[in-house]
Parts: C-alpha cells; structure tokens; sequence
C-alpha cells in the first residue's frame, strides 16, 4: 500500500496557502497548470470569485458538524486540485471549514494535480485524472478511503446532460447552476457518511 506521508509533507500547502498562490500566479497572467490561457484564466478567475463566496456563505450543517464531534483519531486530508477546476471551487472551501471546526482532529494539504500525474494515476476515476480528490489518511500516512470528484448527485445530472449534448460549456454551466441550488448539501451529506464510517 502506497504511503503519502512524504507528499503530505513536502508538497503539500496548507489552505491560505493554495489560495495565495492561485491568486498569486493569476495576477501574473498564469494558471496552476501549464497552460495560460485565457480560457484556463478565465476559468480560475471565476473560480477565485466562488470560493471567495462559499468561505462566507456556506455554514456546515448539524449532521456534519456531529459526525465530526465523534471522531476520536487524528487524520490527513491530503486533496489533489487545480485552481482551474470549477468543482474544485465549489467544494474545497468545505474541507476549510471542517478543518477549522476541529484542527485537533484534521490536517489539511493541497497537491496540484498536473505536478503530480503519478499520484492522480493512482486514483483514477473511471479511468479519467478527475479532480478534487480528496484522500484521508492516518497518522502514519496511509490511505483509508478517498472521495471526489463531486456528489454522486452531480455527477448523475452531468452524466445526463453529456449524453443529451456534447457542449462542454453548456455542461459547466449547468453544473454550476446545480453546485448554486444545491448549496454544498450534497457535498456535505456525502462528506458526513464518509466521516461517520471511518471509525466503525
């Protein structure tokens, strides 16, 4: 079994910190990815803008906040990201605020996907280097389970919208939408089961 203790450690930044560089890079006319363009601009643009909104806005619900009152180990969220991603954007600010609810209990780090393709390879979804994905590790850096790239609930509305049209943009904004009505109840609901099984 793969150990992250060392990529934890050494790459990984903490939560201000990947903020900081987002809009650090941005201001220079660059994306956490090779490429600049203005797309890939654009996009991280927008992205600033919706965290920046989810970090005042979005409150951890009592089911979460409870499940995260129970736990009684210490654990690593080690999430692999982008500053382009737009479901990225609308979830990490959680993994934020669970952090900060009970930093006895949770260390937080961020990895950029793209300067790190072994370990995304690793974590494959339907065989796509999908993100965010978030990995929970142990104190000794083992990995116990890992969550991403959005709600099981998202995901079922892309799958349907991609198979209704090809439009890539279409379906980010919907999916966007989606992310806007459903206001991280999904996300959180999910991240709550995951919580309340890994001390079973």
């Amino acid at each position: 079994m793969a150990n992250y203790s060392n990529i934890f450690v050494r790459e990984g930044l903490k939560y201000a910190e990947y903020r900081e560089l987002i809009s650090s890079l941005l201001a220079e006319g660059k994306s956490t990815s090779a490429d600049h363009s203005e797309e890939m601009l654009h996009y991280t643009t927008l992205n600033v803008q919706r965290m920046n909104r989810l970090e005042k806005t979005a409150v951890l619900n009592e089911s979460l906040t409870e499940a995260i009152g129970r736990l009684k180990k210490h654990y690593h969220l080690l999430v692999i990201t982008e500053g382009w991603c737009g479901d990225a954007a609308q979830i990490v600010p959680l993994f934020d605020k669970i952090t900060a609810l009970s930093p006895e209990k949770f260390d937080l780090r961020f990895v950029f996907r793209d300067q790190n393709l072994p370990l995304i390879d690793a974590h494959l979804t339907n065989g796509a280097r999908s993100i965010p994905v978030v990995l929970v590790l142990d104190d000794e850096g083992e990995l116990l389970v890992k969550w991403g790239p959005r709600p099981a609930a998202a995901q079922k509305e892309l799958n349907y919208w991609k198979a209704e049209s090809t439009d890539k943009h279409l379906h980010s904004e919907k999916l966007h939408l989606w992310y806007a009505r459903d206001k991280t109840q999904a996300t959180q609901q999910e991240l709550t089961e995951l919580i309340s099984n890994l001390e079973k």
